[in-house]
């Protein structure tokens, strides 16, 4: 397989672990009463998810072929 066609699924797997991160059971463990330096727990999860995820697509779309 070429490595530009390599793309394609890194995405479609990226796609995935989106879904993952935004799904019912995920977002019921981190929906708590707690804090982290008072923000509540759900909200940095989704910060911090969203975060990883345009990480993630940067790197695979500006890696050298």
């Amino acid at each position: 397989m070429p490595k530009s066609s390599r793309r394609g699924p890194r995405l479609v797997g990226l796609f995935l672990l989106g879904c993952l991160f935004f799904s019912y059971p995920m977002l019921a463990v981190a929906n708590a009463r707690a804090t982290i330096l008072g923000v509540p727990v759900l909200y940095a999860y989704l910060f911090a998810a969203w975060a990883i995820l345009i990480v993630l697509v940067a790197y695979i779309m500006e890696r050298p072929d």
